[in-house]
């Protein structure tokens, strides 16, 4: 594998927003996408996240959960959800994080959901992270307890028909990065 490699799978990685309902996923590539995103790296290995994959009469349930005020019609032709819970994270990064003023623990949530989107994607998926939730629904939908935070849900499956990848949209690199020596 080269660095063409991995930037071909950054530029393919959209979030989808039509997913054909008519196929559905098998557990074992839902098992393998979520097995791949647990390798992402965490501050002190502590791996401060749950992840629970959703699928059948539950994933169109959980649908709901998502689409408040009319938002993310689209979930509902998702045929699985990924439902990413904060876990605890283990003494030193907590500790590390409160000594340095840093959240780790979201930190590394991030890093493990950029993963999961990439293994999709390599896999042939198409995801979306859903930032609209009623995690208050969701909870219940799932039978989780109150405590549970539930920082992201991801639709995952295939793309409809005729959906197309979109050109990535990027501000100049000048006004994002910048060498210094």
């Amino acid at each position: 594998m080269d660095i063409k490699d991995i930037e071909m799978l950054y530029l393919h990685r959209q979030s989808c927003r039509s997913f054909d309902p008519a196929k559905p996923l098998a557990d074992e590539l839902l098992t393998e996408i979520c097995r791949l995103a647990l390798l992402a790296p965490s501050a002190c290995n502590s791996q401060p996240w749950k992840l629970l994959a959703v699928t059948g009469e539950k994933a169109k349930k959980l649908a709901a959960g998502v689409q408040d005020l009319g938002m993310n019609k689209f979930a509902s032709d998702a045929p699985a959800f990924i439902v990413v819970m904060e876990g605890t994270g283990n003494l030193t990064a907590t500790v590390g994080s409160r000594f340095k003023n840093t959240d780790f623990l979201h930190n590394d949530i991030g890093i493990m959901t950029a993963h999961l989107v990439l293994a999709a994607d390599a896999a042939g998926l198409s995801t979306c992270i859903l930032g609209w939730r009623n995690e208050g629904k969701l909870r219940d939908i799932l039978g989780l307890p109150e405590k549970v935070r539930i920082p992201h849900i991801i639709a995952v499956g295939y793309a409809a028909e005729g959906y197309e990848i979109r050109e990535k949209k990027r501000k100049p690199m000048g006004e994002t990065f910048s060498l210094i020596r």
